[in-house]
């Protein structure tokens, strides 16, 4: 037998179970079974979301964020519930908002967020789960206006509310 083809034969039977929170995952090696436990998120629902919401927006107003506006997108996107778009008045700024948020996210129990743009500070996501917030500096939010895409009107059995 050459001698890849028995590593191969025991990759093709490895496998592993989907990953979901609070189940334990059992993933075949060639020395037998492993188990491996995903935890499970202590807090959940509304009370947490508004917890979450709360917090950004202390830590916003507490760093002198501008023009912040808070978005109900729930129902309407599975990407959170609330969607905060701020600005900061310079790229220095705009990052140490970020910075700032993210520490108090952590501090607060809510575990660290998922950041995209904070090496350039022009524009940042701050992905916290329920709560995604955008940090911009002002000519890069005026020029991308997501507040008016996301405002949309409500469409209800094909009236415009």
């Amino acid at each position: 037998m050459p001698p890849f083809e028995g590593i191969c034969r025991v990759w093709q039977k490895a496998t592993c179970c989907s990953s979901k929170k609070g189940k334990t995952l059992t993933t075949v090696h060639t020395k037998g079974r492993t188990p491996v436990v995903v935890p499970k998120s202590t807090e959940r629902g509304a009370f947490t979301v508004a917890r979450a919401l709360e917090q950004v927006l202390a830590s916003l107003e507490d760093s002198k964020a501008e023009d912040t506006v808070t978005i109900n997108i729930a129902g309407k996107s599975a990407l959170g519930d609330y969607m905060v778009v701020a600005s900061g008045r310079s790229t220095r700024h705009v990052v140490a908002i970020c910075e700032h948020l993210i520490s108090d996210l952590k501090d607060e129990g809510f575990g660290s967020p998922r950041v995209e743009g904070l090496d350039t500070g022009d524009w940042v996501l701050i992905d916290a789960g329920d709560v995604i917030v955008h940090v911009f500096r002002p000519e890069i939010r005026e020029f991308y206006n997501i507040e008016k895409m996301w405002a949309a009107p409500e469409m209800e059995e094909g009236k415009l509310h």
